[in-house]
Formats: C-alpha cells, sequence, structure tokens
C-alpha cells in the first residue's frame, strides 16, 4: 500500500492549494480517508476525513468553511482543496487511510500514512 501526497509549495495567505493523495494497493472508496498536519514544534492534528461511502465528512474547526475534501473513486485519489489560507496553515500535511472507514479524527485508527507534502503560507 501506497500514499502519495502532493500539491504542497509556497504560497501568501490567501491563496489556495489542492492537495492529492493518490493510492496504490488499496481502493480509497472502501476505506475512510483523512488529512493530517504537523507544524514544527506541534503535535499532529487532524484536518479532516471523509468516510467510505462519503456519507460523512468532518473538518477540524479551524478549516471549517475554507477546506474542502473530495474523492474521486475512478481516479482512486482523495482530494484536500485549501482556500483562503492563512500562515498557521503552514505544516506537513499527511493523507491517511482509516480502516474502521469513518475518516475518523483519531489518528490510532489510520492503518496507512503517506510521506507527507509541505505547505507553506506566508503572511
Amino acid at each position: 500500500v501506497q500514499l502519495q501526497a502532493s500539491g504542497g509549495g509556497l504560497v501568501q495567505a490567501g491563496d489556495s492549494l489542492r492537495l492529492t493523495c493518490a493510492a496504490s494497493g488499496l481502493n480509497v472508496y472502501k476505506y475512510g480517508m483523512g488529512w493530517f498536519r504537523q507544524a514544527p514544534g506541534k503535535e499532529r492534528e487532524f484536518v479532516g476525513g471523509i468516510s467510505w461511502g462519503s456519507d460523512t465528512i468532518n473538518y477540524e474547526d479551524s478549516v471549517k468553511g475554507r477546506f474542502t475534501i473530495s474523492r474521486d473513486t475512478a481516479k482512486n485519489t482523495v482530494y484536500l482543496q485549501m482556500n483562503s489560507l492563512k500562515s498557521e496553515d503552514t505544516a506537513v500535511y499527511h493523507c491517511a487511510a482509516d480502516r474502521f472507514g469513518g475518516g475518523s479524527r483519531d489518528a490510532d485508527k489510520y492503518a496507512y500514512w503517506g510521506q507527507g507534502t509541505q505547505v507553506t503560507v506566508s503572511s
């Protein structure tokens, strides 16, 4: 199983980025998928998750209304659209597959993790 995250970069506050998580070895439709981030000196935090079947989508409070998770089953890919970026969004972003299917906030429920992509937002 591989989860390849990409799409990060250096942007200015207010800009947008779309992160891509390309999966191989698993079907993203059959797993809950989540995005987490970790800033320097801080603990990893949940950003958002989508349940298998897309019935439930959850976001961390600070990104609600700005970030959107979506899934393309034909491409076996999950996206994180990030709008109105702020300096506090600067972090390494990881995608992960939730073996329990819920797209949980609990990182322990995720069996597979991607290597991360750096997002840097300058103010």
